[in-house]
């Protein structure tokens, strides 16, 4: 049975709420959640109907989708899971599930050797590992890195569907400098992730049409581009394959080059920054009595700083002497919450 994107949504939401049994929940407070939540990740702001959310609880507690879920009415009133462990993102998978996802997985180890496919080898790994639980019932034997709460990956495919048509789009965008929200046209030409949080490359359609980085949990919405003048602009500025090389993060200024980096951590801490670089520049300048000095190519940015701050006092950099008196800054500062 085919279920549309919004229904999916829906699903979810309703078993979020019941899974909350901290508060009732009458059928009102269902179709308001349910609005809500396809206002945040489609931009509906028409409301759920009371008769669609009646037939999603009727979907959900049958076995059209595998569901069967124990949604009872208290007092005739408040619905709730009679399960309190219930949980339709629990649902067991079927054999057949379990055939397609095998086939899946084969298939994607044909493509583990091509160039930009470091990723596939996760991606395996866990599609495999969900595949043997399910088929021993057995629990699952590797955890992957995840963040239930991150806001705005529902955007993730609607852009990439504007990045290979070559189409615009008018973003709805509120940094967390802003006070409110801007609109206006972006052409987007790339996504990127960084430590689990997703950006969009492109060209913002104001200020002398610059190159600017967007983040996806910052966007409140996104439509097609009404105005005849706001066409695509297509990338003329930039090498997108290039473009993050010398960068750790997402934040650059056109104008930025790289700068060497100098630093030095202490004989305990070197092994880890040995063994995991901080960039793919980095090179060992030479081994002292207390430590390892390390240079990195990098554009200077606060992705950077916050990196090198991560490190505490187990590392001290030594140059440029911005980028040095930056950080000292930072740690007085730190060190001043603790003192005073």
């Amino acid at each position: 049975m085919p279920v549309n994107r919004n229904a999916l949504i829906r699903y979810r939401t309703i078993d979020r709420c019941l899974r909350n049994r901290y508060r009732p929940w009458t059928l009102e407070d269902l179709i308001e959640a349910c609005s809500d939540a396809l206002y945040e990740y489609e931009g509906i702001d028409k409301g759920v109907s009371r008769r669609t959310v009646q037939a999603d609880l009727e979907v959900m507690r049958s076995g059209k989708l595998g569901y069967e879920a124990p949604i009872v009415v208290i007092d005739r009133k408040f619905y709730s899971y009679s399960d309190k462990d219930f949980s339709i993102t629990n649902i067991p998978l079927t054999p057949q599930d379990l055939v397609v996802l095998s086939e899946a997985s084969a298939l994607l180890k044909q493509f583990k050797g091509l160039p930009h496919s470091a990723d596939l080898g996760e991606m395996i790994t866990k599609l495999e590992d969900k595949i043997h639980a399910q088929k021993t019932h057995t629990r699952q034997v590797v955890d992957f890195e995840r963040n239930d709460h991150l806001r705005g990956l529902h955007w993730i495919e609607k852009i990439r569907q504007y990045i290979v048509s070559e189409r615009c789009f008018s973003v709805m965008y509120k940094s967390f400098k802003a006070r409110s929200a801007s609109i206006y046209p972006f052409s987007p030409y790339l996504l990127k992730e960084f430590r689990n949080r997703w950006f969009v490359l492109g060209t913002a359609h104001v200020q002398h049409q610059t190159i600017q980085t967007l983040a996806l949990d910052r966007i409140e919405l996104i439509t097609d581009c009404m105005d005849d003048e706001a066409t695509f602009i297509p990338n003329e500025v930039i090498d997108i394959e290039t473009y993050y090389d010398d960068v750790i993060g997402v934040t650059r200024n056109l104008k930025s080059n790289p700068a060497k980096v100098v630093f030095k951590a202490n004989k305990r801490n070197a092994p880890y920054i040995q063994t995991k670089p901080l960039h793919r520049s980095q090179k060992v300048i030479r081994d002292e009595e207390d430590g390892v000095v390390f240079s990195i190519d990098v554009v200077l940015n606060t992705e950077l700083e916050r990196e090198l701050l991560g490190f505490g006092g187990s590392i001290e950099v030594l140059s440029p002497q911005l980028l040095r008196r930056r950080i000292k800054d930072n740690l007085t500062t730190a060190v001043k919450h603790y003192t005073e």
